[in-house]
């Protein structure tokens, strides 16, 4: 890359969040080999270190900002609005040391979308700024579309049955009841959220964690609405491989994997978030005994609530898994996806996880759980047609019945030859000349030329 001049350094703003830590430090590595030094600002609330996967990145961390429990006593939402506005003030300071220090040679800053805060100290400094965007571009989209809603007129229409399950106007295939509200907060705080992430202010474009072979028409839809340029680069996991995973990864089950028969595992992970409560976890134990497929599960420590791990489930539970399924509490997803033995992901369908599937060539079984997930879930069955979407209450025949189709079916056959299509495509658009490769060649050069000034 030629010389950029003394606008070298490009600062990272992550939410302190699995599924957003993951792919803004992919991002960062896809930089970094593009010949930016990289420096990551971190809050006190966020796990993310200087692993030797990072090595070469500068942390800084800012002074006074929330904590773990601050998140459990505010919950999510009204969490990042007091992050937002604590932040703003210390972020100013530490983006003025790192000048006085550094010298004036930040090229850029890249803030996750909920990180919004960081476009007070990008204005008083006059740094160019990009959005960046770890959901997919048609979540984006959601979001725009519900943050000009009346949240009054919306939440009516969201607890009617026969409205719930109409589609959206202007967002097909998408229900009202696929919109990505959440399970974390109220709906007039989730909407207040999405108009400030979804307004660019002065940022001078959008990057986003998705591909053209996926979303060209959210993507050329956003490139219409936002009127600044936006470089869909993903999938990030496959373009600028990073480990970055802030729990511990048990990799035992890979051994368990090797003895398996090719294809026939379903791999269960519902993500860093999701909570599920007894009753469903035997009726999902009960459906894939029933199944007759063995089954490698992640249980996440905090998973259950009132539980500290699987500790409070009963006998039943070890009962129904010991013969034919294996237990963690994590696992290295991408290599886990990548075994042979592994024939259908049943997922909470996060983006990364989508992405991650899609990048394997693995079907899905989709069990959403709030937000953007919603979305997605409602893309792989309908418009990809790699996935098998369970809705409403779970039970074992219905957990039963969706593995046979993914694993055994000829229904299930025909979604793995999709999404190896699929596969191949997401590979090819971040190969030399691929829609992806090109589109943060773009965006490097943009800076190169024209600084965004």
């Amino acid at each position: 890359m030629e010389e950029l001049g003394v606008k070298r350094r490009i600062v990272l703003v992550p939410v302190p969040a699995q599924g957003h830590v993951t792919p803004i430090m992919q991002l960062g590595k896809a930089l970094y080999s593009k010949g930016f030094s990289i420096t990551v600002v971190l809050t006190q609330y966020n796990r993310v270190s200087s692993s030797k996967d990072f090595s070469d990145f500068h942390f800084l961390t800012i002074p006074g900002s929330l904590t773990e429990s601050d998140l459990k006593n505010l919950g999510p939402f009204k969490f990042l609005f007091k992050l937002n506005q604590i932040c703003e003030a210390s972020f100013k300071q530490c983006i003025g040391q790192l000048l006085q220090e550094q010298g004036n040679d930040i090229a850029c800053v890249v803030y996750d979308e909920y990180m919004y805060f960081s476009q007070a100290a990008v204005k008083e400094f006059q740094l160019p700024s990009v959005l960046f965007s770890t959901t997919s571009a048609t979540a984006f989209v959601c979001r725009s579309v519900l943050s000009r809603v009346n949240a009054e007129s919306f939440l009516l229409d969201m607890k009617d049955p026969k409205v719930s399950d109409k589609e959206f106007p202007g967002l097909h295939p998408l229900r009202y009841k696929d919109l990505p509200t959440s399970a974390f907060g109220p709906l007039e705080s989730i909407l207040k959220v999405y108009s400030e992430t979804v307004n660019i202010r002065t940022a001078s474009a959008v990057i986003i964690n998705s591909t053209s072979c996926l979303e060209s028409s959210s993507l050329a839809w956003l490139q219409k609405q936002l009127q600044v340029p936006v470089y869909p680069i993903g999938p990030l996991h496959i373009a600028a491989s990073a480990p970055s995973s802030l729990l511990e990864e048990d990799r035992s089950c890979l051994e368990w994997l090797n003895k398996q028969k090719i294809g026939s595992v379903i791999y269960i992970s519902l993500g860093s978030l999701a909570l599920m409560e007894t009753k469903d976890m035997l009726e999902m134990a009960w459906g894939l005994r029933n199944s007759n497929q063995p089954f490698l599960w992640v249980i996440r420590p905090g998973s259950i609530p009132g539980s500290e791990w699987t500790e409070s489930l009963p006998e039943e539970f070890s009962r129904l898994v010991s013969e034919r399924g294996y237990i963690v509490k994590w696992a290295p997803q991408i290599e886990v996806l990548r075994h042979p033995a592994v024939g259908g992901f049943w997922s909470h369908c996060g983006w990364n996880s989508t992405l991650e599937s899609i990048g394997e060539g693995v079907p899905m079984i989709c069990r959403p759980f709030t937000g953007d997930q919603k979305v997605n879930a409602r893309y792989l069955e309908r418009v990809w047609r790699i996935g098998v979407q369970l809705e409403g209450e779970l039970d074992k025949g219905t957990v039963e019945r969706a593995v046979e189709r993914l694993i055994m079916d000829e229904e299930g056959a025909e979604m793995r030859k999709r999404v190896i299509n699929l596969k191949e495509k997401l590979q090819a658009s971040v190969k030399s000349r691929g829609s992806s490769f090109s589109s943060i060649d773009n965006f490097v050069n943009s800076l190169k030329m024209m600084n965004f000034m």
